[in-house]
């Protein structure tokens, strides 16, 4: 007998070739070692990172760079929403392409957040439509017009921004506001614009310019609806206020 088979217990020899009706093999052979799982490492305590600066510079990490770019909006995110790609370049360690990406993230966070604000677009009070130009005109440092198109059940089909100006006022032209509803075969419209000086008072060119698209718009049956004027403090309904 090889010396080799000495080395079986006793109990080993005797036990059955199947064990349930399975290959011994199975029963004897050593499991493959188990692959270790990994651990992923707490994150670092510190301010927020921003991801979106991927990494740093030679002399700078990206928890540094991202700790300059939140105190340059003072720690706050609609803050650092309005700053420019030419004011986020001019933090130190990020250049063109960083100031593009951050601006970019912002954006598309403000306009999840608009879209969040009418995931059932039918519109049923000014109220809505106030949430959701504030998110969508939150940071926009200059004053902008815009065109919600409704269908017969005063569904949102379609916004608009038709006009973009300065701090102080921007001009919108109706032919170009009644074109796009009849190409989106609009029932109704709303219009709406912001006022970034916080000020929800309209103006008299306000009331004018509303007076006119009205007007034209009875010509081909469009209803306005509403003119809504937003702003950080609040909105202004010419609706509920009684100026349609």
């Amino acid at each position: 007998v090889p010396n080799a088979a000495l080395r079986f217990s006793p109990a080993a020899a005797a036990a059955p070739q199947k064990q349930q009706g399975k290959s011994i093999v199975g029963t004897l052979m050593p499991r493959p070692p188990s692959t270790p799982k990994k651990v992923r490492a707490p994150p670092n305590e510190g301010p927020p990172r921003l991801w979106v600066l991927h990494n740093g510079t030679p002399d700078r990490s990206a928890v540094e760079l991202g700790r300059d770019l939140l105190a340059r909006g003072r720690n706050n995110l609609q803050e650092l929403g309005r700053l420019s790609v030419r004011d986020l370049a001019s933090i130190k360690g990020i250049g063109l392409a960083k100031a593009v990406r951050i601006a970019a993230a912002l954006e598309l966070g403000r306009r999840r957040q608009a879209t969040a604000s009418l995931d059932k677009p039918i519109i049923t009070h000014s109220g809505a439509v106030a949430r959701f130009l504030q998110a969508r005109f939150a940071d926009l440092p200059q004053e902008v017009f815009a065109v919600i198109f409704l269908n017969q059940a005063n569904r949102i089909i379609h916004f608009e921004t038709v006009s973009s100006g300065g701090l102080t006022g921007t001009v919108a032209d109706p032919r170009i506001i009644l074109k796009k509803a009849l190409d989106e075969q609009a029932v109704s419209i709303i219009l709406c614009h912001n006022h970034p000086s916080g000020n929800l008072q309209p103006s008299q060119a306000d009331r004018e310019l509303t007076a006119k698209i009205r007007e034209a718009a009875r010509l081909f049956d469009i209803k306005l609806l509403d003119h809504i004027i937003v702003s950080t403090e609040g909105y202004l309904s010419f609706a509920d206020e009684g100026l349609l």
